[in-house]
């Protein structure tokens, strides 16, 4: 018996006595561990990731897996395990993720709240109850987390949504502020936020705007016109940024848009319309990597397609990131993220949207290097330091 198959038959026995003592009359699943091939590699400032599994809604499934790029052990579901007396788990769909500082911070839409976890160990630290909550950033050691503020529920006389602000060390929120309708992402550039509006419950009528708060007074001084159905906001390290739009899902179809600081203006406006559709996107130096799953109502069906634009020209300078053609093992593509120093792309899988899906790793030329089963809709990672 080898070193690993040792160690790994005594990490299960240790968890599993840990989980019966903790919990006498209720079940807990144990975390299932898997060993994938690509690892002990040279040091790097990345220990590992964390994976966000939504859950489809109503389902309470919103699960959390972990792979550590020293040992080579994916982790799948071990939340439970490691707070065994929390009810419920993480929760009803987990729609955002990110470490900031110790702690990792879990946004799960439908139950309301954020999660707050330790983020070496996995283990509870609290909630913050926020209601139908989306994304989180993170500022000067803030905490800020968009919000639809309504039920979740399509309705024409939606409420505008917000964005709450947590203090990270008390967890208390500390001010809040109204924006537009359904928002979104967003990112802070030189003390100001920006917001996408999406205004999806109150569909056909979409919001179109960009979102600007002024960090200081934590006030909206401007609402930005790009596009219709906004949900994706990223910036790049020239202080750009990068908007997706859904579309109507009929005849006005998914884009991605370009903000800038054009010449002679002291505030952000569209200076670009990239002509792909775009569902999430990841940017690693010069180079923006995207997916994209556009569904057509005329069609009932999906376009599925991948690419890279250069963030410096704006052009599309590969159609597909998928070299070896192992694209076709992917159902429906639901998350990705490039590791920042490796340039490794992870890409999910949600496959029908109720069973477990999958995780793919590829090289930065494009070649599988190995896959993995998850949770149900696998959709959100971040890069835990070492």
């Amino acid at each position: 018996m080898t070193f690993r198959s040792k160690y790994i038959i005594t990490l299960f026995l240790l968890i599993l006595l840990c989980t019966t003592s903790c919990r006498e009359d209720e079940l807990v699943v144990p975390t299932e561990y898997d060993i994938i091939s690509d690892f002990g590699r040279p040091a790097t400032g990345i220990r590992g990731f964390y994976l966000l599994n939504e859950g489809n809604m109503g389902s309470n499934k919103c699960t959390l897996d972990y792979y550590d790029y020293l040992t080579g052990l994916y982790a799948r579901n071990f939340y439970a395990e490691r707070n065994p007396d929390v009810i419920k788990e993480l929760g009803d769909v987990g729609n955002d993720i990110g470490i900031y500082g110790s702690k990792l911070y879990v946004v799960v839409n439908c139950s309301h709240k954020v999660e707050i976890l330790d983020a070496r160990s996995g283990t509870r630290i609290g909630q913050v109850d926020i209601p139908n909550c989306r994304y989180i950033r993170f500022h000067k050691g803030k905490a800020y987390v968009s919000s639809f503020i309504g039920p979740v529920l399509i309705d024409p006389d939606a409420p505008k949504g917000a964005v709450f602000e947590m203090d990270t060390t008390t967890l208390a929120i500390t001010r809040k502020v109204t924006v537009g309708y359904q928002p979104e992402e967003m990112e802070i550039i030189d003390d100001y936020m920006y917001v996408a509006n999406s205004g999806g419950y109150r569909t056909p009528e979409y919001d179109n705007t960009v979102s600007v708060i002024q960090m200081e007074d934590f006030k909206q001084v401007n609402r930005i016109p790009v596009g219709i159905n906004l949900h994706r906001l990223k910036k790049d390290r020239y202080g750009k940024l990068w908007v997706t739009g859904r579309g109507d899902y009929k005849s006005r179809p998914s884009r991605l848009y370009v903000l800038d600081k054009k010449a002679g203006y002291n505030r952000m406006i569209v200076t670009d319309t990239i002509p792909v559709a775009c569902s999430e996107m990841a940017i690693r130096g010069d180079s923006l990597y995207y997916y994209a799953t556009e569904w057509n109502n005329f069609t009932a069906s999906n376009t599925i397609s991948y690419g890279i634009i250069d963030i410096r020209t704006k052009k599309i300078v590969n159609t597909n990131f998928i070299s070896d053609g192992t694209d076709k093992d992917i159902t429906i593509p639901y998350g990705i993220a490039v590791h920042p120093e490796t340039g490794d792309i992870l890409v999910t899988d949600a496959k029908n949207y109720v069973s477990s899906g999958s995780l793919h790793c590829y090289s930065p030329d494009g070649k599988k290097k190995w896959s993995v089963r998850t949770g149900d809709i696998p959709a959100h990672i971040t890069f835990l330091p070492r």
